[in-house]
Formats: structure tokens, C-alpha cells, sequence
């Protein structure tokens, strides 16, 4: 059985009710039985005094029709018996040396509460009741202030469990209204009306459909621009192919050959990127401790034919070995997207240089060209997907900046873009925060 809040916590209010009734209830019986039982010890007082007091029955001549030897009073239930001594006969199971004062005392089979009250010098009167008697009253008495509470009982636990229903009856609704939302757009509840409990849970789960809304977002404008961009490189390689078939010599079968090789090529490498991009979005990599060091020289032996190719002096900087907690693949897209980058627009004869600093507080990976640079105001721009400078004549995708942004963000670190110090050329930054110790 699954866990229910609402059946959890009916039960445990209604247990401590339950147990707080029976503890209050034995409490009241106790202290209900020890009134009534002082009441009557009380009783018996006040008739002795007022007895003897009175002289009833205690000094009136011999043969009077109130002298007898013991008196009762009518009342039944009580069975209080006086008897005024030295006139009247002492019982046997009466001690002549007992002292004034209240006494439990056994007569035969029975049990007596006695009060014995010294009067004139020679003279006590003596008040009796049985205790089955005296128990029977403060019973009676006791029950009476214990059968209310004893009611109350379950009418708290009914009461308990219609309360933390209707208590609990908003978030029945907000569930009602979460399934009712649209998978492709959901929407912000509204807190009106929410209890103060809730209120934080409900912010919670907007900040996440916030976060979900720009998710989808992102896939809706990624579909539609792998849409765009994969439309022209496939046209151009139906139209290549078909060049291909109205071939008429194998020069000329050669001649076109090579146009779609670089076609496929560029259709091969878009669609890499725009595989990486999605998986970076998606968030999916897990954590580990990365040798970024080791990580850079396998980038740099990687990508040193091109370079070689275009006479790229193609080094690597650092100072100490680089460890860094996160994503592996997160890394590698961005160091080798700002290498591929700076290696494609680093003229002939030109030089880059990857550099690796760690410090206290961060950690700084950095690619450095002296290819012609990014003006200023299109150095955030080129973080868009699918964004090109304007007469660059760059046959890129325009998504290895957006990538290298995405993995950053993934990590917790930040990328940008700045001029270079000394003459022409760019510097790309990722900096990352190191985690407290």
C-alpha cells in the first residue's frame, strides 16, 4: 500500500487524540473518585460535629424515643450509622483506645470508613459508613464526568479526519490541474488561494515548467533551423548527383565526383554539429574528474594536419597539469570547436595557442589567434545558432560557438570573446568557478 498523507496524518491526530482522551479521561475518573471520596470523609465530619454538637440522641433521658443505641440515617445509599459513646454500646470490632480521626476499620465481613469525634471529657461520637458503599457513590460520581469525555472521543476523530480532507483538498486540485496542462505548452498554476505550505512547492514547480517551456523553446528553433540549414547542402547534393548521372566522359565523372565529396563532407560535418548541439541541450553527460591537460594534447594531435597544412604554428600553454570536475565530452566540444574556429580563420603562416591557467578561485581555458578578429558588436551575436558574419566567407554551420556556449553553461562556467592585446586576432575564454573545499 502506498503511503497516503491525508491517511497518515488522520491517523496520527486521531491516535493522539485518542490517547490524550483516554489519559484525560483516567485523569478526570481518578480525580473524580478522590473528590467524592473526600466529599464523603467530609460528610461524616460534618454529621459528627453537628451530632455532637447538637447532643442528638446522645444525652436524652433513658427511655426516650429518640435515645436509641444507634442511630441511621433514611438515606439508603448512605448506610451512615452513629453511635455515641460511653452511652451506647461499643462495638466489639471497636477498639476503646482508637484515637479521634478518620480510620478504614473491618467489622466481621465488612469494611467501615469511620470517623471517631471527642466530645466532653469521657464522650466521643462515632460516625461509620461501609466502604462498598461509599466506592458505589464515587464510582457513580466518577463516571459521570468521565462518559463525556469518553464521547468526545470519537466525534475529535471523526472531526479530525473531515478536517485534514478539506485541508488537503487543494492539492487534489493542483494535481487535477497539472494533468489537465498541455504537454507541448504548459502553463504557471496560479498561487491564490494556496496554503502557505504549498505556496513554495507550487513556486518550485513553475520555476521547472519555466524551465520546461524553454526547453521546447530550444527544440522548436532547433528543428526549424536543421530544417533550414539541412535543406540547402541536401539540394546541392540531389542537383551534384544528377550533374553526376548526365556525365559524358570520365573526366567529366571525375570533375563532378569531387564537388560532391565536399558536399557530403559538409552535409557529414553539419549534421555532427547539430548532433553535438542536441545532446549538449539535453544535459545528459555525467561527471567525473577530467585531465584537461591530457584531454588538449589529444585535441591538438587531432587537428595538427590541418594546421600543418595551412603552416599554423598550432602550440599548447600551460603551466601545471589542469584537473577539472565535469562532464568529459562537455570539455572536449569546447576546446576543440574554439580550436577548429581559430585554425579556420588564422590566416597562413599564423599562429594559435591553446592555454591552460588554474587559480584559487577559477579556472581559465583560453585560445588565442592572430587571424583577423570579430568586431565588437557581432562578438555576442556569433553565439546564435546558425549565425554567420556577413562576408567572412566562411563555409561553416554557424553552431560551434552556440555548442562551446552550451557545454559552458552545462558545466557552471561562462565562454566569451575578446580582442587580442598584442596586434590583431582573438582570444576565446572559458572560465570556471572552483567548487569550494
Amino acid at each position: 500500500m502506498k503511503r497516503s498523507l491525508q491517511r497518515q496524518l488522520s491517523l496520527m491526530l486521531g491516535s493522539v487524540i485518542v490517547i490524550a482522551g483516554l489519559v484525560a479521561a483516567i485523569a478526570s475518573f481518578a480525580l473524580g473518585y478522590s473528590e467524592a471520596k473526600e466529599f464523603q470523609d467530609d460528610m461524616l465530619r460534618q454529621i459528627a460535629s453537628l451530632n455532637a454538637s447538637a447532643g442528638v440522641a446522645s444525652w436524652l433521658p433513658e427511655g426516650s424515643p429518640q435515645s436509641s443505641p444507634k442511630i441511621k440515617l433514611n438515606d439508603p445509599e448512605s448506610r451512615i450509622t452513629i453511635i455515641h459513646l460511653p452511652r451506647d454500646e461499643r462495638p466489639d470490632w471497636l477498639a476503646a483506645d482508637l484515637r479521634s480521626g478518620f480510620r478504614t476499620v473491618r467489622a466481621g465481613t465488612e469494611r467501615l470508613r469511620v470517623f471517631i469525634l471527642d466530645g466532653a471529657p469521657g464522650r466521643r461520637t462515632v460516625v461509620m459508613q461501609p466502604t462498598e458503599a461509599r466506592d458505589e457513590v464515587a464510582v457513580n460520581s466518577a463516571l459521570h464526568t468521565l462518559i463525556p469525555l469518553l464521547l468526545l472521543i470519537p466525534v475529535l476523530t471523526v472531526l479530525i479526519v473531515r478536517v485534514v480532507r478539506r485541508e488537503l483538498a487543494p492539492i487534489t486540485r493542483l494535481s487535477r490541474g497539472l494533468d489537465e496542462q498541455p504537454a507541448d505548452h504548459p502553463q504557471a498554476i496560479a498561487a491564490d488561494g494556496l496554503p502557505e505550505e504549498i505556496t513554495p512547492f507550487v513556486h518550485a514547480i513553475n520555476r521547472l515548467l519555466e524551465r520546461v517551456n524553454h526547453l521546447l523553446g530550444q527544440q522548436r528553433r532547433f528543428v526549424a533551423d536543421a530544417a533550414h540549414e539541412l535543406r540547402s547542402p541536401l539540394t546541392a547534393l540531389s542537383v551534384q548527383i544528377q550533374n553526376l548521372a548526365h556525365a559524358g566522359s570520365l573526366d567529366a565523372v571525375g570533375e563532378r565526383v569531387r564537388p560532391l565529396q565536399a558536399g557530403i563532407e559538409r552535409a557529414r560535418q553539419l549534421t555532427e554539429q547539430l548532433l553535438n548541439l542536441a545532446r549538449t541541450q539535453a544535459g545528459s553527460n555525467g561527471q567525473a574528474e577530467v585531465d584537461v591537460s591530457l584531454l588538449a594534447r589529444e585535441l591538438i594531435a587531432d587537428l595538427l594536419p590541418f594546421a600543418e597544412d595551412k603552416g599554423i604554428d598550432l602550440g599548447l600553454d600551460e603551466i601545471t597539469p589542469l584537473r577539472i570536475r565535469g562532464a568529459p565530452e562537455a570539455f572536449r566540444l569546447i576546446i576543440r570547436n574554439a580550436l577548429e574556429n581559430a585554425l579556420k580563420y588564422t590566416p597562413e603562416g599564423g599562429e594559435v595557442t591553446l592555454r591552460l591557467r588554474s587559480g584559487d578561485q577559477c579556472t581559465t581555458i583560453e585560445v588565442v589567434d592572430n587571424g583577423p578578429g570579430i568586431p565588437a558588436l557581432e562578438r555576442e551575436r556569433v553565439f546564435d545558432s546558425f549565425y554567420r558574419i556577413p562576408g567572412n566567407g566562411s563555409e561553416g554551420s554557424g553552431l560551434g560557438l552556440t555548442i562551446a556556449r552550451e557545454a559552458a553553461t552545462r558545466l557552471g562556467g561562462t565562454v566569451s570573446l575578446h580582442a587580442r592585446h598584442e596586434g590583431s586576432g582573438l582570444l576565446f575564454r572559458y572560465r570556471q568557478g572552483r567548487p569550494p573545499e
